[in-house]
């Protein structure tokens, strides 16, 4: 149970929280989770980062959140796996599968500036279990995105599906702005995306973040040892 000087010191920490986030967890619940157990009064966060995608994920502990627009403009940097030759209607393996597109983007394609539009379904994870279920989130408004890498490798050998198509799966490594959909993208590619890993968020590197059950791990005490001051985070 804490003492009061660690409630008084944990009420005046500011700085950026840098979590490796699992798959298989709303960013929301991390959020929440953080603030209850360390008992913080004001945590936000510099970007969403999907259930069922993984990795670098920014907590914003105090005054840090004077500083959201900073880490919410900053470019991403992802990398993950696809299956080439099938689509779903959310992007990503948890969808129901549709017809591939009339016209498939290339890698050229997806080089430079990029008009998305978010799938309309979005596979969400039912609470308390380990499900997801397809949900319908109406139509959404074209946005402008720029893809500055998008770097494609072969992992399995071509398989033949019903004589007319062929699926296969790779791999990839992705720079891009903020917002960028990435489920948009394998749609767009003909592609379902089967895993997705961020790896960084402007100069924030996953490397240097806690894994989120190390967080959970950590005392109350030891908490502050964890969190980037200021002074460091903001350091060009």
């Amino acid at each position: 149970m804490a003492n009061l000087t660690q409630l008084k010191m944990l009420e005046d920490l500011n700085g950026f929280l840098l979590v490796d986030k699992p798959e298989g967890i709303a960013f929301s619940t991390v959020v929440k989770t953080v603030k209850r157990k360390f008992n913080l009064v004001k945590v936000g966060h510099g970007g969403s980062l999907d259930a069922q995608a993984s990795g670098l994920f920014i907590l914003l502990i105090g005054d840090a959140n004077k500083f959201v627009g900073d880490v919410m403009g900053a470019d991403r940097e992802y990398t993950g796996t696809l299956k080439l030759g099938e689509t779903t209607d959310t992007g990503d393996a948890w969808g129901r599968p549709i017809p591939l597109p009339s016209r498939l983007a290339t890698l050229d394609d997806l080089k430079g500036d990029v008009f998305q539009v978010e799938p309309r379904f979005c596979a969400i994870r039912k609470e308390g279990t380990a499900e997801y279920e397809v949900v319908d989130t109406g139509d959404h408004q074209q946005f402008l995105a720029h893809v500055y890498r998008m770097k494609v490798e072969e992992v399995e050998e071509v398989e033949e599906v019903e004589e007319v198509r062929e699926v296969r799966e790779v791999k990839f490594e992705l720079k891009a702005s903020k917002g960028v959909i990435v489920r948009a993208l394998a749609q767009d590619m003909g592609a379902t995306l089967t895993s997705l890993r961020r790896t960084k968020i402007g100069k924030f590197d996953v490397a240097d973040a806690i894994p989120f059950d190390k967080l959970l791990e950590t005392e109350m005490k030891d908490f502050a040892s964890v969190v980037m001051p200021l002074s460091v985070a903001l350091k060009p």
